[in-house]
């Protein structure tokens, strides 16, 4: 068995320790998530958490981990004759990303439970965690069945598993433990609501603190058990404060000063229902548990605020998280009780007011919309040529709601929410011979297979006579995800006519919808001489975002460049993933100039996509009262639809996905 990194050998990383260790104390405080960018162990602190749970008493050869001294009334192992027990380690199990959902909530014989009535049942995941700790790793690219299932089993404390009217159901409590990337995309909000805490981590600039880091790395893999033996006191001295806690944690008094304190907090900071408000009092509870002190003080209800409310103040995924600590202190001491270390009586109006620790980027000073005015007009408010020099970036505008573009057909992709596919989950359209394990059972199918052959298999009872090849998978259809690979023209032409602003704020609308249905994004832009992949396809909605807000304008139109950049990024991307179907959206003028006949390269490159069947929609940011009509005619070449900007809200293009689907028919 490998030897776990000691978790006192952990450099730095003050928050993400607090908050494991306070939910060691205090299981009820509902989980962590790790949020942080890549190489600054977040899953080394987590596996290393394992170690220092206290061990627990569980009932003799039960599956489920039962407690002996209230054991599951429902347990599928039960029941169990009480005094038999043993005594292990608390498990940490890890879910996989890309596990079955078999393998998380466990798997019942259909064919056994039709045939002889025996309920055979193989536990999960779900079941190895029971009172003990779920660690998801990546949980940001978990799937969404598994996700469902996840919130399922964390509301309710039990796991169900339902076959066509046979279910086994038993008790699922556990540590929810999840770590994940931010550039690689956001967590849906109702698993985000779901753990307790959050923190962020990254990684020292201090020189020394990397030195030691490294030091102490290089010891662990030359030697893991004499590297761990070193540490074994701190970690004996850490479990046994963990033991004092958990026992002084019901003598913990939560005063109606603090309460007050904790409503005030979640209500100035607006965070939606009640469960931060129980998170925040669980929380500070076991902080003066751990600091063994029996009385909650405000220091505890300022430290609780800050680790159970930044990820439950996002508004939309492009908000960072965080804290405005300044408004924080003013909410504590208001409502009285708070520290008197630091008494400023004027905290000043600097804050960002709607939260975050950190000033974000569009905390510019008052010029900001001065310098993304001039990239659009020149002196007096003209247009500037379209031919000028690079030009500084203009702000998008606010973004709307747009109609769905979906892709035609029926697709096998990745769980998401826009186009229509094969999946697992979803409404039953037939049934199919299971190809390997069965997982959905369509019962009439089965049965209909099976009735004609009762006779010869000598049926002589009432039970059904059912053999393996009788049975039916069920086939269903819901929605997959896309790669949507957004091509924007940031040429000087689009920059003249003053519509950057709007093309930005159109895109970035999009890219939320992107996020909402669960799809991979990608941007290539196009200027000057050459395109470029200003982000590859990714899951991170967040990413996409940042580099549409810094993309300048100017210089020519090389249109082909830009399509043909797409068609290559779409061939990587077929290999990588075969499965998620792409869909264009071209954002430009349909202007094409620079190099020998750019209008013709232009549709030669847009030929490409159509023989590829690629689904494609120009949003045509063509103004004036004299227009061209080049980006209509560029969707001809594309085989796709075209669509002003206007048209692009929701409530302005009921008609656009059934052009897309007529036009790729």
């Amino acid at each position: 068995m490998t030897t776990p990194f000691p978790f006192t050998a952990v450099v730095g990383q003050d928050d993400l320790r607090l908050a494991l260790l306070l939910n060691a104390v205090s299981p009820a405080v509902g989980g962590v998530l790790v949020r942080g960018e890549k190489g600054t162990a977040k899953s080394t602190a987590v596996r290393a958490l394992s170690a220092l749970m206290p061990t627990l008493d569980v009932v003799s050869g039960c599956r489920f981990s039962c407690d002996p001294g209230s054991p599951d009334p429902g347990c599928p192992d039960g029941p169990h004759e009480p005094g038999a027990f043993e005594t292990r380690a608390a498990r940490m199990v890890e879910l996989p990303v890309g596990a079955s959902e078999d393998r998380l909530v466990g798997a019942l014989d259909i064919e056994r439970a039709l045939s002889e009535g025996v309920k055979a049942f193989e536990p999960g995941l779900l079941a190895d965690a029971h009172r003990g700790i779920l660690y998801v790793d990546e949980v940001n690219l978990l799937h969404d069945h598994l996700v469902d299932l996840l919130l399922d089993a964390a509301a309710m404390g039990a796991s169900y598993v339902e076959r066509e009217g046979v279910s086994v159901r038993h008790a699922a409590r556990f540590l929810l433990v999840g770590t994940m990337n931010p550039e690689e995309g956001e967590l849906r909000p109702q698993l985000l609501d779901r753990f307790g805490l959050t923190v962020e981590v990254a990684a020292s600039r201090e020189p020394d603190q990397r030195v030691e880091v490294v030091r102490r790395r290089l010891a662990y893999d030359d030697d893991p058990a004499a590297f761990a033996a070193r540490w074994a006191e701190e970690e004996a001295a850490v479990r046994a404060r963990i033991v004092a806690a958990r026992e002084l944690l019901p003598s913990v008094r939560l005063g109606d000063g603090a309460l007050r304190q904790i409503a005030a907090t979640c209500a100035a900071f607006e965070v939606d229902g009640m469960r931060a408000d129980i998170v925040m009092a669980r929380t500070a509870t076991a902080l003066a548990a751990w600091a063994g002190r029996t009385d909650v003080l405000a220091e505890d209800v300022r430290q609780a605020a800050l680790l159970a409310l930044p990820h439950r103040r996002r508004r939309n995924p492009f908000d960072a998280p965080g804290l405005d600590e300044d408004k924080l202190d003013e909410t504590l001491e208001e409502f009285g009780g708070s520290d008197d270390d630091d008494p400023d009586p004027d905290p000043g109006p600097d804050g960002p007011g709607g939260g975050g620790g950190q000033p974000e980027p569009d905390d510019a000073p008052q010029g900001g919309d001065d310098t993304a005015a001039r990239p659009e007009a020149g002196e007096g408010g003209q247009p500037q040529p379209s031919g000028a020099g690079e030009q500084s970036a203009v702000r998008a505008s606010e973004p709307f709601r747009t109609k769905v573009l979906s892709v035609p057909g029926i697709g096998e992709g990745a769980a998401g929410r826009r186009s229509r596919a094969r999946t697992e989950h979803g409404r039953t359209t037939g049934a199919r011979r299971p190809r390997g394990a069965l997982t959905k059972l369509h019962l009439a199918a089965t049965v209909q297979a099976a009735a004609p052959h009762q006779r010869a298999r000598g049926r002589s009872g009432p039970g059904l006579v059912v053999r393996r090849d009788d049975l039916r998978q069920a086939t269903r259809e819901g929605r997959e995800g896309n790669l949507v690979l957004f091509v924007v023209d940031a040429s000087g032409s689009m920059a003249a006519r003053q519509r950057m602003s709007a093309v930005k704020g159109a895109v970035l609308s999009l890219l939320l919808d992107a996020y909402q249905r669960r799809d991979k994004v990608g941007l290539v832009t196009f200027r000057g001489t050459e395109a470029d992949v200003a982000l590859p396809p990714t899951s991170s909605v967040d990413a996409a975002a940042a580099r549409l807000e810094t993309l300048p304008t100017g210089g020519r139109t090389p249109l082909a460049a830009g399509l043909l950049r797409a068609h290559d990024v779409l061939r990587v991307e077929r290999l990588r993933d075969p499965a998620r179907r792409p869909l264009v959206v071209l954002v430009t003028d349909g202007r094409a100039t620079g190099g020998p006949e750019p209008v013709a390269l232009a549709g030669r490159a847009a030929r490409l996509f159509a023989a590829d069947g690629v689904a494609s929609v120009v949003v045509d940011c063509e103004s004036g009262p004299v227009r061209l009509g080049l980006a209509g005619q560029l969707a001809g070449e594309l085989g796709g639809t075209a669509v002003t900007l206007d048209e692009l809200r929701a409530d302005s293009i009921a008609g656009l996905v059934k052009d897309v689907q007529r036009r790729a028919a």
